[in-house]
């Protein structure tokens, strides 16, 4: 096959063209003497402005153009973000690629001022053209944006519709208080701001207009994204094999397999850019795929949803899990009770000297916070968390998280903190606060134990001796009870630092799962 030239669609927006860079530069480093020349088009919804699209009739707002150019032989492919493709696409275009996936979270974005305004209980005007994030976002930012000291009470929040490319919604977070755009934050998907971040001409973009100001990256868990936010569809004419063939090399098998799954979902739906409705899968590995799922009901033209639907989480494990095997005898460690904690002396004497200076914090647990400890925190250090309980503990402490780990366990946020959009310190530079038993096991940085669990619950809770299936809730539970579980017990936790612990003890017949309800569920409790 003779190495020759292509053109390549674009929208003209500073995202769409990064990312249209992008994939050209990655053909011709897979074709040697292949070029590609990217051709800036117009779109419809480029053109509007001035209002939201789900008060505008049509669709394919941001394709039509392209499309047309496409079939017209204007160009030989055109590159989209996949969330912006309408699920009946034009028989004669062929989906040629789908690249690996970009992170999928959403990302809320706000004005330096806005911690202090929250410390002073005044409401915050959110903007976001997305009815879903319109749906989701009020709820989940008053339990997990700091609460004002002076009251204790939630953040409150007001939406406006926003529109406009990322460079004029940053804009907005900059305007000075008593102008008319001004806005106390934003959200967006962070797959625009990591591949403008990527791209010589946008980065300076972002360095301006993001980097200095304060951010959430939105939990999966909690606030599903659109479907196949975060992935490019790569589109030729259903007859050009040999742009087609060009294109394989980008496929990316595990991104197809999730954003099919997620416009499956969508198309049972009745499908649209207008829906509010969140899907997002996920692979994690030696678990399997979580696609989180969550809608809102009520009819989009009344405003406000009448009701949030709780999020859903489907499990698809790596390998196939067999019935259980006989009588089932189940004990879920998540559903005893709590043992009390010893705070350890020696840890919250270095806790309090390390907050301080601290450039980065793990905080695996709210307990793990010595009491008072908030208020010396760096202002500036970044803040993460296993999971929202941890989450909205520190919130209520006032304290500003950047993001969690879905109960996902430490290592499943490291494709996040090594993104290079977040300029995070390397792990050698951060502070893990956690207890005594969990201390051992981290990768790096300082790991301070500020506690210990000791007087055990009551016999009542402890595991019975014949119980077939045991779910450990943590680490020190597993300590205290393990010894006294049946040879042919089944153990079962979830990932992170117990799955680690209970391995490096040499448990036999374990298993992980994502959370509790999915290890009842296969047991049918």
């Amino acid at each position: 096959m003779r190495p020759r030239s292509l053109k390549l669609g674009t929208r003209r927006s500073a995202l769409a063209r990064a990312q249209s860079a992008l994939v050209a530069q990655q053909l011709q480093q897979s074709h040697a003497g292949l070029t590609v020349e990217l051709v800036g088009l117009d779109t419809r919804g480029d053109r509007i402005q001035d209002r939201a699209l789900t008060s505008v009739e049509g669709k394919e707002f941001f394709t039509a153009e392209l499309d047309a150019a496409l079939l017209g032989g204007a160009v030989d492919l055109t590159v989209h973000s996949y969330k912006d493709l309408s699920l009946e696409r034009p028989a004669r275009l062929r989906l040629a690629a789908v690249p690996p996936r970009e992170l999928p979270h959403d990302m809320a974005i706000f004005a330096r001022d806005v911690p202090q305004r929250l410390a002073a209980g005044q409401e915050l005007l959110i903007g976001t053209s997305s009815p879903r994030r319109a749906s989701f976002l009020p709820e989940l930012l008053q339990r997990l944006l700091p609460r004002a000291q002076s009251s204790g009470a939630s953040a409150r929040v007001r939406l406006l519709e926003l529109r406009g490319n990322v460079d004029s919604r940053l804009r907005r977070l900059h305007e000075p208080r008593g102008s008319a755009r001004q806005l106390d934050g934003i959200v967006l998907a962070i797959a625009g701001l990591a591949r403008l971040w990527a791209d010589a001409s946008g980065r300076p973009l972002l360095e301006e207009l993001f980097a200095p100001l304060p951010r959430m990256v939105l939990p999966l868990s909690a606030c599903p994204t659109a479907p196949a936010q975060g992935a490019l569809a790569i589109e030729c004419r259903d007859d050009d094999a040999t742009t087609a063939q060009w294109l394989t090399v980008l496929d990316h098998a595990g991104t197809r397999r999730a954003v099919n799954a997620e416009r499956a979902l969508l198309a049972e739906r009745g499908g649209g850019c207008h829906e509010r409705f969140g899907a997002t899968m996920i692979e994690v590995p030696d678990l399997g795929s979580l696609l989180y799922l969550r809608e809102a009901h009520g009819d989009a033209a009344d405003g406000p949803p009448t009701l949030i639907g709780q999020s859903q989480l489907r499990w698809t494990p790596e390998f196939a899990l067999a019935a259980p095997d006989g009588p089932v005898l189940a004990w879920d460690g998540s559903r005893a009770a709590r043992g009390s904690i010893e705070p350890l002396a020696a840890g919250i004497a270095l806790s309090l000297e390390r907050l301080p200076r601290a450039h980065a914090l793990f905080v695996a647990h709210r307990r793990a916070l010595p009491p008072g400890a908030a208020g010396l925190i760096n202002p500036a250090a970044h803040i993460w968390v296993p999971g929202l309980d941890s989450w909205q503990g520190l919130a209520e402490q006032g304290l500003w998280v950047e993001g969690c780990a879905d109960g996902l366990g430490f290592a499943a946020l490291e494709p996040l903190l090594r993104a290079p959009l977040l300029q995070l310190p390397p792990f050698t530079q951060w502070t893990i606060l956690t207890h005594a038993a969990a201390a051992g096991g981290w990768p790096s940085g300082e790991v301070i134990a500020s506690y210990r669990h000791c007087d055990a619950p009551t016999q009542q809770d402890a595991p019975p001796a014949a119980a077939t299936h045991l779910y450990w809730h943590s680490s020190a539970q597993f300590d205290r009870w393990y010894r006294s579980s049946a040879t042919q017990a089944q153990h079962a936790c979830g990932p992170g630092k117990t799955y680690q612990h209970l391995v490096r003890a040499g448990v036999q017949n374990l298993r992980m799962f994502p959370s509790p309800a999915q290890w009842r569920e296969w047991l049918r409790l």
